[in-house]
């Protein structure tokens, strides 16, 4: 069940009959990655109606209040603080890094459990809490897998296209770590002051053989693919995008062939196992197309909630005590909590990472290139 706001106030009683409250926040707006908050609200929804499907909790329906973050920091904040209001047993979701941020500070403020799904950045708190858990691995974990690729592939002249945000310089940081005590060296470009026929003479100058788009989607890494592509003396340079703008399909619907061929990082394993398999089927047909692991970690962000609702209750205190206690097999693997001292909240720590990219000759499959 998934509902606009609702009327109630605090966590009821279990045993009345009334419904559990998930709170969603999902990016369905722009300047939100709209494209993201579909795949994870179509997660989110197929795993809320699965459950009530199996009887919900204990007898009571789970319900899905979404709210729309459109990557807004504050407004997401003051979603939090109403979706409290509206009896929450715990948040889930989000997409945008700086935006889930900004939830599990204020989930941690007003007590209330916080899943967050699919934002990597590692430091998603300011400190050690005991509200939030995450189900994605943290960046610094994927973009290394992917600085890995990078050196092995050979490339030791690497450009970033970048973009200004935490989100932007945590990754730009870790690929500079990581690949200069191995040799390699990081050439940094203003994505948005720069415009896509100066990037692509400073990739001459610089004699770079990759260009990574740590840049928002569509612009400007639309049009830096279309330059880069364009430019024949730069036909030999790879573009990479780390942060997973190709996974979606409107990536490919705008650049054609021109898109395929740029390696990104997706969080699946190389094969999906029965439950992984069932979802995928039931995900395509409620999507239209093929889901992405962004739609994955949605449905195993309420598989995890949903089994602590049925063993610990509704409480929000039980269910925060209880991320220790997560034993879950979600699409992806079995699914338990650790805590991680880098990171401050229970992570999630052995998700799958791969480095992906689309066949040139045929955009709509994808190639596994490294995984991590």
């Amino acid at each position: 069940m998934t509902t606009s706001p609702g009327t109630t106030g605090a966590v009821r009683a279990e045993g009345d009959g009334s419904p559990v409250r998930i709170g969603a926040l999902v990016p369905l707006t722009r300047p939100g990655w709209t494209a993201a908050g579909r795949h994870l609200l179509a997660g989110l929804e197929l795993a809320v109606r699965e459950v009530n499907d199996a009887g919900g909790i204990a007898g009571r329906p789970l319900e899905l209040v979404v709210r729309d973050t459109a990557a807004d920091p504050l407004r997401a904040a003051a979603a939090v603080d109403e979706l409290v209001d509206l009896g929450a047993a715990a948040l889930a979701g989000e997409y945008h890094s700086v935006v889930a941020r900004a939830v599990a500070a204020r989930a941690d403020a007003l007590g209330v459990p916080f899943l967050c799904s699919s934002a990597v950045i590692d430091a998603l708190t300011d400190g050690p809490t005991r509200w939030v858990a995450r189900l994605a691995p943290v960046q610094s974990r994927g973009w290394r897998t992917y600085a890995d690729f990078l050196l092995g592939a050979g490339h030791r002249r690497i450009a970033v296209a970048a973009d200004p945000g935490a989100y932007w310089t945590s990754g730009r940081r870790i690929l500079r770590e990581h690949l200069a005590p191995r040799g390699a060296t990081v050439m940094e470009l203003d994505a948005r002051e720069r415009t896509p026929a100066a990037v692509c003479d400073a990739l001459v100058d610089h004699g770079a053989t990759a260009l990574l788009l740590l840049a928002g989607h569509p612009e400007p890494a639309v049009p830096l693919v279309r330059a880069v592509r364009a430019d024949r003396r730069l036909a030999d340079v790879l573009i990479g995008a780390p942060a997973g703008q190709p996974e979606f399909a409107d990536w490919a619907e705008l650049l054609g062939g021109a898109g395929a061929a740029v390696p990104f990082l997706r969080y699946l394993p190389d094969r999906l196992g029965p439950t992984g398999a069932h979802v995928a089927s039931a995900l395509r047909e409620r999507l239209g197309e093929a889901p992405s692991f962004v739609a994955f970690e949605g449905y195993d962000t309420v598989a995890v909630l949903a089994g602590l609702l049925r063993t610990h209750g509704a409480d929000r205190a039980s269910v925060a005590a209880s991320w220790p206690h997560v034993d879950v097999e979600g699409t992806r693997g079995r699914i338990r909590f650790a805590r991680t001292a880098d990171t401050g909240v229970w992570q999630w720590e052995w998700a799958p990472v791969q480095v992906v990219d689309r066949d040139p000759a045929d955009p709509e499959r994808f190639r596994i290139l490294h995984t991590g």
